[in-house]
């Protein structure tokens, strides 16, 4: 029997745990696919491809060079541009496909959360009046805090900032999640942190400084995610599963 060959579109936890809960399965190939843009990704199950594809064809291409039976999407909630090229891409290739996307969190009671589109509208809520701030959105968009110099920024990413941020009040921290709620609280306490920037990622490997906003009594301007994939979509490793078994029963 064939084995079934799945393109994992990944760099997220849950890219990765479904690729190890399908390496060991003789049914299936798996090749996992990252963007290129952490420096030292995470030691991957499967083997791994590094890079674009030349956009939606190019990825339609690839599918049907590589005999795939199914494009997963597994990539961050925030990809929207690859997220938007796989939809396309499957339509041209006559491939199957589904997208597992964690679900965002919700506010609890206790959160104090101011929901904006995107990071410029995440900047511009501050206000006028100088701030400390916890910029936690990774490091692709951090430039757009540059349009308001007068705050003190706390940015943390796992890769450093190149170009560095042209700030006169910054610190960066290298780091990778998970992260725990404690050292969360530490550090946020002894940069006299006063609001957060999140963006709406889902999961819990991040989520430790939600928890610690409201423990502290903390705001979190919090960014929306972009409109849902055009793929039909799973949330959990396990629903993934379901549906690639159910997609291939058969074969």
């Amino acid at each position: 029997m064939d084995k079934i060959r799945i393109l994992m579109l990944g760099g997220t936890s849950e890219a990765s745990a479904l690729a190890g809960a399908l390496a060991g399965n003789p049914r299936f190939d798996v090749l996992l696919s990252l963007a290129g843009r952490t420096i030292k990704p995470s030691a991957q199950p499967v083997p791994v491809r590094v890079g674009g594809f030349g956009g939606a064809q190019g990825l339609a291409t690839f599918l049907q060079d590589g005999c795939f039976d199914l494009l997963i999407d597994a990539t961050h909630p925030y990809a929207v541009n690859i997220s938007n090229n796989a939809a396309e891409a499957v339509l041209r290739s006559n491939t199957r496909a589904f997208a597992l996307r964690r679900e965002p969190w919700t506010p609890e009671a206790a959160d104090d959360w101011q929901t904006v589109a995107d990071v410029p509208h995440a900047i511009a809520a501050l206000g006028a009046a100088a701030r400390r701030v916890f910029l936690a959105i990774g490091r692709q968009e951090a430039h757009y805090a540059e349009a308001a110099p007068q705050h003190f920024y706390l940015v943390r990413s796992v890769d450093p900032i190149d170009p560095p941020l042209g700030l006169p009040f910054v610190e960066t921290i290298l780091d990778r999640g998970p992260f725990e709620v404690e050292r969360e609280i530490e550090l946020l306490s002894a940069r006299r942190i006063d609001a957060i920037i999140a963006k709406n990622s889902g999961g819990s490997a991040t989520y430790a400084k939600i928890e610690a906003a409201r423990r502290l009594a903390l705001p979190v301007i919090m960014i929306e995610r972009a409109s849902a994939s055009a793929l039909p979509t799973v949330s959990n490793v396990n629903e993934a599963l379901a549906a690639i078994d159910h997609l291939f029963t058969l074969r």
